[in-house]
Formats: C-alpha cells, sequence, structure tokens
C-alpha cells in the first residue's frame, strides 16, 4: 500500500492533466447524463475547454452547471491510473483567456479567437480523485 501526501497526490493529478488533454465530460440533457469527449486546458486544478455558444452543453450547464470528468484513462486494462473530477462549470468569454487557450486546431469550428461563437467552459473543482493504478488500492482525494 503506497502512503502518498497531499502535495504527491496533487503533482500526480496535475501530471495526468497535463499529459492527457482528452477526457470525457458529462452534463445533463433532458433529465438525463450526456457524456462527451472534451480538450482540457488547465491551470492549477481549474479546468478550460473550448465549445460553441450554440452547442448543446452550453445550454445544459445554464440549466444545471455541475460535471463529472474522467481524464488520464489510457485503455490498457484493469490498473490504469486517471483523474475523476466533479466540477462546477461556468462561461468565461474573457477575451484574454479566450486568445490563451486558443489553438490552431480550434480553426474547423471557429473563425479565430474573437468568433462571436467561441467561447470557454471554466470548471472549478468541488471533488477531485486520483484513481489507483494497483488493484485494490482507494481513490485518493486532493484536498481542495
Amino acid at each position: 500500500m503506497c502512503l502518498l501526501s497531499q502535495q504527491d497526490i496533487r503533482v500526480e493529478v496535475e501530471k495526468i492533466i497535463e499529459e492527457n488533454k482528452v477526457g470525457t465530460m458529462a452534463t445533463i440533457k433532458n433529465n438525463r447524463p450526456h457524456t462527451r469527449f472534451m480538450t482540457f486546458f488547465h491551470e492549477d486544478l481549474t479546468l478550460y475547454t473550448a465549445t460553441s455558444t450554440e452547442t448543446d452543453k452550453v445550454e445544459e450547464v445554464e440549466e444545471n452547471p455541475y460535471t463529472h470528468i474522467l481524464i488520464g484513462y489510457q485503455g490498457e486494462g484493469y490498473g490504469d491510473q486517471y483523474v475523476d473530477y466533479h466540477g462546477k462549470v461556468s462561461i468565461n468569454n474573457s477575451e484574454e483567456l479566450k486568445q490563451k487557450l486558443w489553438t490552431d486546431n480550434m480553426a474547423p469550428w471557429f473563425d479565430g479567437p474573437q468568433d462571436p461563437a467561441y467561447t470557454i467552459l471554466e470548471i472549478k473543482p468541488e471533488l477531485v480523485r486520483l484513481m489507483p493504478n494497483q488493484t485494490g488500492e482507494e481513490p485518493k482525494e486532493v484536498q481542495l
């Protein structure tokens, strides 16, 4: 059994988020879970993801701002370590943030960081757990 300090757990969570930009994001649509893959950016434990103001997820988070994100699972079978993230979403239209997070990979969907349809979902953590890479280990919760 491996005992990690809170600092070690946080470092490992941030490393997984940094190395794995794509994860699943669940919201609620018509009172049912709705999950999709998203690309995430992060500062500390706050996650950001770009989206269009015309997508279902914008409407969904306006109705219910809570989300569940899984990030880091490699699909190698039992024992993969990943992050289990529960958060509260807000829409952030800061021009500075939109410019900072803009990548050319977004060009098929937006005309640039100034595109009025381009917005950022900002996700503040409410519960973050490092899921174990050893069978039988308990998840390790990050103290927020």
